[in-house]
């Protein structure tokens, strides 16, 4: 049985929402501030955890960088804050996905599964060698020129996915349907990562070469001259 960390400090979310993952076969814990939070994981590191942004203290994206400094762990950040601002700034910290509050604990529900899908697959071999980045599927490993790459676990997945399809152009849409596991959801999730994993693997993120624009279309990995922004 999985176990899902809901930090959350309104007991009437929690319990909702621990209601309907337990009914989905999860086993939860429960903390309504950070620091609980955080010692709830060290002594039984979860499989995915369910965060609010604002807590007491210690605020949700504080927890979420601590949580990705000791170890990977898909988190789901539940805001009560509609600005994109706040939604943009839990992706770039390494949130897998968001949900704005008030929201349905069915649809909560299978956000979790989906993204659990996504980070307990084994994802198929991806090229080696390409512009010297390298990923090792099983050990979730990616280096570039010998060096280790800090990729979050959405970002792994969406470098190899534009990894196994050299040259090929694709969508936000299908990116976040290929890579997410979404058939619906905020395209700017695609636009951030696409801009973080840049960030991480280009010579210049300002004028990328690897994961160029393709402009009305979306994305596509190429190793040759040239690129655009975000």
């Amino acid at each position: 049985m999985r176990t899902i960390l809901v930090v959350d400090d309104d007991p009437t979310v929690s319990e909702v929402v621990t209601g309907y993952l337990e009914r989905a076969g999860f086993s939860v814990a429960r903390a309504a501030d950070g620091p609980e939070a955080l010692r709830l994981a060290a002594a039984r590191w979860p499989d995915l955890v369910v965060l609010d942004l604002m807590l007491p203290g210690m605020d949700g994206l504080e927890v979420c960088r601590t949580l990705r400094e000791r170890g990977p762990v898909p988190v789901i950040m539940l805001t009560a804050r509609g600005d994109e601002e706040d939604r943009v700034l839990g992706l770039e910290i390494g949130a897998d996905d968001y949900v704005t509050k008030p929201f349905s604990p069915r649809e909560l529900v299978l956000r979790v599964e989906s993204v659990l899908r996504r980070t307990a697959a084994p994802p198929p071999p991806a090229p080696a060698g390409i512009a010297g980045i390298v990923l090792d599927p099983a050990a979730r490993r990616a280096t570039k020129d010998g060096r280790e790459l800090a990729l979050t676990l959405r970002e792994f997945d969406l470098l190899g996915h534009l990894m196994r399809h050299p040259g090929q152009a694709h969508s936000r849409e299908a990116l976040m349907r290929e890579v997410w596991g979404w058939e619906f959801g905020d395209l700017s999730t695609v636009t951030v990562h696409v801009r973080r994993l840049r960030g991480k693997i280009e010579d210049d993120p300002a004028n990328p070469r690897l994961i160029r624009t393709v402009w009305g279309v979306g994305y596509r990995f190429d190793s040759g001259p040239g690129g655009g922004d975000a």
